[in-house]
């Protein structure tokens, strides 16, 4: 089975080593390990989604800066046909209608949890996730 390709965007790298953590290489066990793409800037993961790669699962930062994951998921869901899914990361629970706004699928907050994200991302996976927004 071929490996699921996720592209995780946060300027933060403490952010993006917890989510890589978190993740491990499976999300779930009856699905295939999975490839982490991380990007600093929205610019660079604009570029990859641009030059035709593959993704399962895009996991977005909402705090980022100075471009937050919320306006580029927003971007993504306006722009790619059959776009995947997005799990965006908030600041706080109240941020929850803004996660709405940007379409993604799902949500968690900061301070990232283990178990809740890797729950998520592997329900987004499968294509079995409930909106939780």
């Amino acid at each position: 089975m071929a490996k699921k390709q996720i592209v995780l965007y946060s300027d933060d790298s403490s952010v993006r080593s917890a989510v890589s953590a978190a993740l491990g290489t499976k999300v779930a066990s009856d699905l295939p390990e999975h490839q982490i793409h991380e990007f600093a800037t929205a610019a660079s993961l604009r570029a990859y989604v641009d030059g035709g790669a593959t993704v399962d699962l895009f996991i977005l930062d909402g705090e980022a800066a100075p471009e937050g994951g919320m306006g580029v998921a927003r971007q993504l869901k306006d722009e790619i046909f059959d776009c995947p899914p997005v799990l965006l990361i908030t600041g706080r629970k109240e941020d929850a209608w803004l996660a709405a706004w940007s379409m993604a699928e799902a949500s968690v907050i900061h301070p990232i949890d283990p178990f809740t994200l890797a729950k998520s991302a592997a329900d987004l996976i499968r294509g079995t996730a409930l909106t939780k927004i």
